[in-house]
């Protein structure tokens, strides 16, 4: 969470001030970031990978093209989130949400009363569509950022610009409030629509933190 956080101040503030040393100090905690988990499990993969993406992000510094991946991040993370979500949505698996409901009242998906897989298929399918859209709204506006947008930077004129730090406040910031937004007016939906299910989003969120790591990561595979 710590890497996660750093990451987004770093980016915002390299945007904002217009600074390469914090955008190579973004791109560093990104690898960090990417590689903590498999670091952490001591893969040697990782600590192969690690003194090479250190370098390479140390070579874009270099040639001041510091800035030019994080532009990407948002698009590529929220793009991978919505395509964890739409997947589940295929015949043969339970939806990402019904699992999770699933697992919070301790029985298989196929278990749960089949207004609540309706509703929690319908659940999934609008977070897919959410993030999906967000990760092309993410790619429109890194498009047309000026100066140093990706059209910019092929040394196209984009036809209607913005300023990197509008980019950033959209990218970094507004991103997770329309994420914590459409997460939290779902919860109050879903209370009202199954009453007696949840007492408090405090509790809600206690018993999801409840869940454990492993059942986290495990979903997302």
């Amino acid at each position: 969470m710590a890497l996660a956080l750093g990451y987004a101040l770093l980016a915002h503030l390299a945007s904002a001030l217009d600074s390469a040393g914090l955008a190579l100090g973004a791109l560093l905690v990104l690898v960090l970031l990417v590689l903590a988990a498999p670091l952490a499990a001591r893969r040697i993969w990782a600590w192969l990978a690690l003194p090479l993406l250190l370098a390479g992000a140390w070579a874009l510094f270099r040639a001041g093209h510091a800035a030019l991946p994080l532009l990407l991040v948002p698009v590529a993370f929220i793009g991978l989130i919505a395509w964890v979500f739409g997947r589940t949505l295929r015949p043969g698996r339970a939806p990402l949400i019904s699992r999770i409901v699933a697992a919070l009242d301790r029985v298989e998906p196929a278990q749960l009363p089949a207004e609540l897989r309706i509703y929690t298929r319908a659940l999934t399918a609008a977070w897919a569509l959410l993030l999906a859209a967000l990760a092309l709204v993410n790619l429109a506006l890194a498009m047309i950022a000026t100066p140093g947008g990706l059209l910019d930077g092929l040394g196209v004129q984009p036809p209607w610009t913005i300023t990197r730090t509008q980019w950033s406040w959209f990218a970094n910031l507004f991103n997770y409030g329309i994420v914590g937004g459409f997460f939290f007016g779902e919860y109050l939906l879903r209370k009202r629509r199954f009453p007696g299910r949840y007492r408090s989003f405090a509790g809600f969120l206690r018993s999801l933190a409840g869940l454990g790591a492993g059942f986290w990561r495990d979903l997302m595979r």
